[in-house]
Order: C-alpha cells, then sequence, then structure tokens
C-alpha cells in the first residue's frame, strides 16, 4: 500500500508514528513512577505503567472504530513500554531525586498525546469538536486509569488545569494547520502550548473555578 502515499506523507507518518512512540514511553515512565511512590512491587509497576502508556490510545482507538486496537498490532509500542519501565525501576533513586520528575514525564506524555489524538481525528475527517476531543481523551484517560487503579481521585477531574492544556493544545493545532508549516514546527508549537499551560498552571497555582466552598 506504500505505493498510495507521497514521499511527504510517509515523512510525516513516520514522524507522527516516533512522536507516538515517545508518549509512550513517557506515560510509561510517569506510571511506573507514580507506581513505585505507592510503594507496589514490580509486577504492579509494569501494570500500572502499561496502562498509563496504553490506556487513551486504547479508548481512543476504540472510539474512531480502530480494531483491533494499535499497541496489539504494533509489537514496538509494548517493547517501549516493557523498557521504559525496567529502566524506571532501574533509576528509581536518581529519578526519586528529582521531585518534578513524575511531573515532567506526565506532562510531556500529554503534549505528544494531545497531538496524536487530535491528528487521528483528522484523518478520520472529524469536526474539529471531535478531533480536539480526541486529543484531550488520548492525553489523559491513561491518567484517569492509573489514578482510579491507585485508588486516588483521577487529576482530570481536579479543579487543576489538566485536560484544560491539552484542549487549548489541540485547539492550537489545528488552527496552525492552515500554514502549512513543517510537521515538526506544528509538534514543537503544540507540545510545548501544552508543557507551558500545564507548567505555568502548577507554578502560579492556576485553577479553575469550584463550585464548593473552601
Amino acid at each position: 500500500m506504500d505505493f498510495l502515499f507521497s514521499k511527504t506523507d510517509k515523512e510525516e507518518m513516520n514522524f507522527f508514528h516516533l512522536f507516538d512512540i515517545l508518549g509512550t514511553a513517557a506515560f510509561a515512565i510517569s506510571g511506573a513512577s507514580f507506581a513505585m511512590e505507592k510503594k507496589m512491587d514490580p509486577f504492579g509497576v509494569l501494570i500500572i505503567g502499561f496502562v498509563t502508556a496504553i490506556g487513551g490510545g486504547t479508548l481512543r482507538d476504540m472510539l474512531v472504530g480502530r480494531e483491533p486496537v494499535s499497541w496489539m498490532t504494533n509489537i514496538p509500542y509494548i517493547y517501549t513500554i516493557i523498557i521504559s519501565v525496567i529502566l524506571a525501576i532501574i533509576f528509581r533513586k536518581k529519578i526519586g531525586k528529582l521531585s518534578k520528575s513524575l511531573f515532567l514525564f506526565d506532562t510531556i506524555g500529554l503534549g505528544i498525546f494531545t497531538i496524536t489524538g487530535t491528528e487521528i481525528g483528522m484523518q478520520n475527517n472529524f469536526n474539529p469538536i471531535i478531533s480536539i476531543s480526541l486529543g484531550m481523551m488520548s492525553a489523559t484517560f491513561g491518567g484517569v486509569i492509573r489514578d482510579t487503579l491507585c485508588n486516588e481521585i483521577p487529576l482530570i477531574f481536579h479543579k487543576e488545569i489538566y485536560a484544560t492544556a491539552c484542549i487549548l493544545g489541540a485547539m492550537t493545532y489545528l488552527m496552525i494547520q492552515p500554514l502549512q508549516l513543517p510537521i515538526e514546527v506544528n509538534f514543537i508549537i503544540t507540545i510545548g502550548i501544552v508543557i507551558a499551560i500545564r507548567t505555568l498552571a502548577v507554578v502560579f497555582k492556576w485553577s479553575l473555578p469550584s463550585f464548593y466552598k473552601q
């Protein structure tokens, strides 16, 4: 089927796939680090790393009707998760000394998966609102599963800026498409927006309004 795609299309697909792998690795490390903070055994660490990495993508694929879901037919994703979790365990002491390590990997994963989910929505010719929703769900629902399994209230349901950063990032990705910038530039700008909003929200304690009295 390669003859159906131009050279530029193939390059964009390879770049898209590379970023999807990087996002998977970032979320696997994030999930594994979170599990180790909860003092889980190695098997628990692997499971939490795995579901954090593939949870959002699995939901996305199910919603767009992709069967089987992407990680089941693409073994590099499995290798990426296993290697990432092993590295997180091996370097747990060094990672543990970095107080923002979990936040760092989680935020990188948010930025990358926001793009991959939004891009898949565009490839399926969905309405922009649906594409944005896919980007947000791809980025956040692995964390929802992680938090639920770890008996935590999922971060997405807090008033903290989390899903909002993904939505704004997805909107940015769609708005800069007409500029026909190189795909690498689109990705870097969008990831930068998500990371910047999420980081600024934490540093300056930005949050959405709450309906409950403090």
